[in-house]
């Protein structure tokens, strides 16, 4: 499957680099892809012409950005802990570093558990609201009692554009199309044993003469 996603991108699967993700709020930087000791990082960033970057999820949220004019790409995976941790503002950042300006930046959050099936604990919602009282406005009550359900897609977007970059969704939810996209919580919902990974990556195209 890796070979046929590296095509679609018209690169080879020696040129695409993606981590070993740890739902941290690290990015790492790179020129070159991993054939193995892949570093533990949840962001990756890459000014190489024909290099893809990308990371793969199963309901968080996959996070690709460009900034066309200064020819920077990045991906990140946002779980909830790594969006609540800093991943996609480290990210951006790492981007700026390349010469990348922020307003130019657009990042595109791709298929992702919704709010609709993401029902968490009582004491989730509570690192959110301790960071921001407002954050409580990314949850909303369930049919069970203290069992509140958790805007993920929404809590990406607002980090993003709060950010300040250009950012969008492709409103998708990885739980309710089985046909589309893995999901690790539906797959433990139906006590499957097993559950795939979606890829999300970004090249640069090389720039003719």
């Amino acid at each position: 499957m890796r070979f046929a996603q590296a095509a679609e991108l018209g690169v080879t699967p020696q040129t695409l680099a993606s981590p070993y993700q740890v739902h941290s709020p690290d990015v790492v930087v790179t020129s070159v892809a991993w054939e193995k000791d892949r570093p533990k990082a949840d962001g990756v960033v890459s000014n190489t012409p024909g290099l893809a970057v990308g990371i793969v999820t199963a309901d968080c949220g996959p996070v690709l950005f460009a900034e066309e004019m200064a020819g920077v790409v990045g991906a990140a995976h946002a779980g909830w802990k790594g969006a609540l941790g800093g991943v996609l503002e480290n990210t951006i950042l790492e981007m700026v570093k390349l010469g990348a300006v922020r307003e130019n930046i657009t990042a595109i959050l791709g298929p992702t558990i919704s709010q609709t099936n993401y029902e968490v604990g009582p004491d989730f919602p509570a690192p959110f609201t301790d960071l921001d009282a407002a954050n409580a406005s990314f949850f909303i009550p369930s049919q069970k009692p203290d069992q509140p359900m958790f805007d993920l897609t929404g809590y990406i977007v607002h980090r993003l554009k709060n950010a300040g970059v250009q950012a969008g969704a492709v409103d998708r939810c990885t739980y309710e199309e089985a046909e589309n996209f893995y999901s690790y919580r539906r797959t433990t919902h139906r006590g499957e044993p097993d559950y795939g990974r979606q890829l999300s990556a970004i090249v640069l195209n090389r720039q003719e003469n």
